[in-house]
């Protein structure tokens, strides 16, 4: 295969510090570092651009999207329209490739007081790779791709609270087809568990008032991948909680913070010499040994695991429910891939149908390979000011 190939495993692997082989390697300091990896991390990858300039972070984010169905459908209960959509673009690795890319469709619609359903298809394209036999000649090109189609169900069980499932199917094809022999496409099913609770206290003659929400979503939970071979791969479990305080300034201004941690469920390597042999102690274990083990499979012990949690915080201001103005970090620490990056951008609404928000990434470190990252959202809603499904027929009464 032509050198071009390794586009394939930087896509695929652009979540990871280094690419290797073997999950355990060492550090220029000497140190061996143990970063959790998986199949299909497209799956994790901010597909809006709205929590895309929040440093990546959205589960308790209020104010619910089409979006939502990626990071907390539960909220959809609580969205002011009826009936919205989304589609989002994002060009990935633009440093070192130029054909690469993911996009996301999403939407929803509340089909009574208290329920939603909804869907996604998030598409992830590798580019174009040429292939050569072993001599040096020609053996033809393939697009990689992987996509995920997911179905979703919210329903609200108080005034206050709700939870929501995903249900999914995903494909990843990186190279079936070519010259590699044996090599198929991977493909599995997994679901998401998600929760929301929100409430707020506001003056209704100033519009002052204090908001805040708390989620949690557990996703891709399911089985592993295999590409046509004896191995069978994780795909990336994520446990993603978060909380978000709205200020209310006035009847026009307000001020949106919120933080995430996220905690990818899968087996830390832990590599021993057993014998004069490297061998991975975590590996072997049975599917929900391994995923839900994996808040104490460390070998470093609790120190470690708290290193493979990341940290996503973001404040939002918006004026008039019209426009607005994001910032935000994220964070993961050098031991476990060292991403670090500055997120901002901006958003706009028209006439609460129409909508479109931007973000932009800045790396902390120089010579990241998610530099100049951008993903672009468009936003419909429908039934914005006359809804079908007020939240006051809900409870018989309206908020504080």
């Amino acid at each position: 295969m032509k050198h071009n190939f390794f586009r394939v495993l930087l896509g695929v692997c652009s979540f990871l510090p280094l690419l290797v082989s073997a999950q355990s390697f060492t550090a220029l300091t000497g140190q061996t570092l143990n970063v959790p990896t998986s199949s299909v991390p497209f799956l994790n990858f901010t597909p809006d651009a709205r929590s895309g300039a929040l440093g990546e972070a959205g589960v308790a984010l209020g104010d619910a999207d089409a979006n939502a169905i990626f990071w907390n459908p539960s909220k959809l209960v609580f969205a002011k329209q009826d009936k919205g959509a989304s589609i989002s673009y994002t060009p990935w690795l633009r440093e070192l490739i130029g054909d690469m890319y993911y996009t996301y469709l999403s939407g929803y619609s509340k089909v009574g007081k208290n329920s939603v359903v909804g869907g996604s298809l998030m598409y992830f394209d590798l580019g174009t790779v040429n292939f050569t036999t072993a001599t040096g000649v020609a053996a033809g090109t393939f697009n990689s791709r992987e996509y995920a189609i997911t179905a979703t169900f919210a329903q609200r069980l108080s005034r206050n609270f709700s939870l929501g499932v995903d249900l999914k199917y995903l494909n990843s094809n990186l190279a079936s087809g070519s010259s590699t022999p044996g090599l198929k496409p991977g493909a599995t099913a997994a679901a998401d568990i998600s929760a929301f609770y929100r409430n707020e206290v506001r003056d209704n003659a100033s519009g002052k008032g204090l908001g805040w929400a708390f989620g949690g979503m557990i996703s891709n939970l399911g089985g592993r991948i295999n590409y046509g071979g004896t191995e069978r791969y994780f795909i990336p479990t994520n446990l993603r909680l978060g909380t978000a305080v709205t200020l209310f300034a006035d009847q026009y201004n307000k001020f949106n913070f919120v933080v995430d941690v996220n905690k990818l469920m899968v087996p830390t390597p832990n590599i021993q010499n057993v014998n004069g042999a490297q061998v991975n102690l975590n590996a072997g274990k049975n599917y929900f040994s391994s995923v839900f083990g994996s808040f104490a499979d460390a070998p470093g012990g609790f120190g470690e695991e708290i290193r493979e949690f990341t940290l996503s915080t973001g404040i939002e201001y918006w004026y008039n429910q019209q426009f607005a103005v994001r910032a935000g970090y994220f964070g993961e620490s050098n031991l476990k891939g060292g991403r670090k990056y500055v997120t901002t951008g901006l958003g706009l609404r028209l006439q609460d149908r129409f909508g479109v928000d931007f973000s932009y990434l800045l790396p902390v470190q120089q010579g990241s390979p998610l530099s100049q990252t951008f993903r672009i959202s468009l936003i419909l809603n429908l039934n914005g000011a006359n809804n079908l499904f007020r939240e006051e027929d809900v409870s018989g009464d309206t908020d504080n």
